[in-house]
């Protein structure tokens, strides 16, 4: 049977954790299985995933003040306990999982060790701080926009959004539950694709077939960034040999984009509208103005948006038929500095949610690969598979290291 680890080995975390990646107010660990594919492996888990007899932070004060105790553990996070791994801790998280930077208000901004003095990314901030700086094997994240793509691109580690309802959300607390995922980071392909092993339950690794290049994503991020990852294309062009080029939206990405945000706060709206008017929490910066934003979303542009979005679906199944691969620039730039001026930030958000979107609409799974650095730091290059291709990606991000 689990149980809760010793306080002396409770609070071992939280003295060694000089990147402010831990929860200090909602510390929980608990000791694995002993025995398992995991053993000897630790790892950290977003403070979203419910841990028995304990709350869950889900960054904000106000939903810790306001929920009580968990009556029992995400299984997601069982899952892995019962593998052998053990849990040290949770990590921090932006409020309400709402964000991409990674600065929360209320709790401060985990340490990007791979970047220093820029953000870590969000809202998996601390799960991708924690495994960069080497205080975990490996993390648990969530994922519904970018928030483990995002933080593995700007903390130079690998990140996965698996296919969409392929891991159990059960017990994880809700952002945008059509787009909600539960993904993980880790600092090496062979961790990576063992903890991709227990979460998916399968084995089998299909062989990828075409690759095709998002020409239009590469547009989007920008001349600077393309000729960045031109290496890491020229090493998969060397390994599979010529890569087709595609354009995704002949809309534009753009449109993609605010397709995504219209779905994504209406649902944010319908799972917590009601609490925010009771409670009115104090969000911080950014999260209190696009929490506003989604309250006005009408009924008539979510009606569009989910038009545009079966048809972003449609097309991507065509393109990814066959075990094809897309490749494509995971976010337009290394991470931001940290305090940057809002303006500033919202622009580049727009920017990487035009090419993050693109995974979610389509419900699809996407890995994000430390390949290559610019400016000295790290910036990722991210695969791309129809839904159930997510070992097939984490096999290739094994292949490519």
């Amino acid at each position: 049977m689990l149980k809760a680890i010793e306080e002396p080995e409770m609070i071992d975390i939280l003295e060694h954790d000089k990147l402010g990646a831990f929860c200090r107010h909602t510390h929980v660990a608990v000791k694995g299985a002993g025995a398992g594919p995991l053993a000897g492996l630790t790892f950290g888990v977003k403070d979203i995933y419910d841990i028995a007899g304990h709350k869950t932070g889900f960054g904000s004060p106000a939903w810790l003040e306001t929920h009580e105790a968990a009556s029992k553990t995400a299984p997601t996070v069982r899952r892995l306990l019962d593998a052998g791994a053990d849990m040290i801790g949770k990590t921090h998280t932006d409020e309400l999982t709402f964000s991409l930077n990674g600065e929360n208000a209320h709790y401060g901004t985990p340490v990007n060790v791979n970047a220093p003095g820029r953000i870590p990314g969000g809202s998996s901030s601390g799960s991708a701080a924690a495994v960069a700086g080497g205080l975990c094997d490996f993390a648990i994240g969530s994922d519904t926009g970018g928030s483990v793509r995002a933080p593995a691109s700007f903390c130079g580690i690998y990140g996965i959004r698996p296919t969409h309802g392929r891991v159990s959300l059960e017990g994880a607390c809700p952002l945008a539950p059509t787009f909600d995922t539960a993904g993980w980071f880790a600092r090496d392909p062979a961790t990576f694709e063992l903890v991709g092993r227990v979460l998916l339950g399968e084995t089998r690794v299909a062989a990828p077939g075409r690759f095709l290049v998002a020409a239009d994503a590469f547009a989007a991020a920008g001349t600077e960034v393309a000729k960045a990852l031109e290496p890491a294309l020229e090493r998969l062009r060397e390994r599979i040999g010529p890569m087709e080029s595609v354009t995704l939206a002949k809309e534009g990405l753009p449109q993609w984009f605010q397709a995504f945000r219209v779905l994504q706060g209406a649902e944010i709206w319908a799972q917590h509208g009601a609490w925010v008017t009771r409670v009115k929490p104090d969000f911080g910066p950014g999260v209190k103005e696009r929490m506003q934003w989604v309250s006005t979303i009408e009924p008539r542009a979510v009606s569009a948006a989910k038009i545009l979005r079966e048809d972003v679906t449609r097309r991507m199944s065509e393109l990814l038929a066959g075990n094809a691969v897309l490749v494509l620039p995971t976010v337009p730039g290394i991470a931001p500095l940290r305090n940057t001026p809002a303006a500033a930030l919202d622009d580049f958000r727009a920017r990487a949610m035009s090419l993050l979107c693109i995974a979610g609409l389509a419900r699809l799974p996407q890995v994000a690969l430390p390949l290559v650095r610019l400016a000295g730091c790290p910036l990722g290059l991210s695969l791309v598979a129809a839904r159930g291709g997510d070992m097939m990606l984490l096999a290739l991000a094994g292949e490519l290291a």
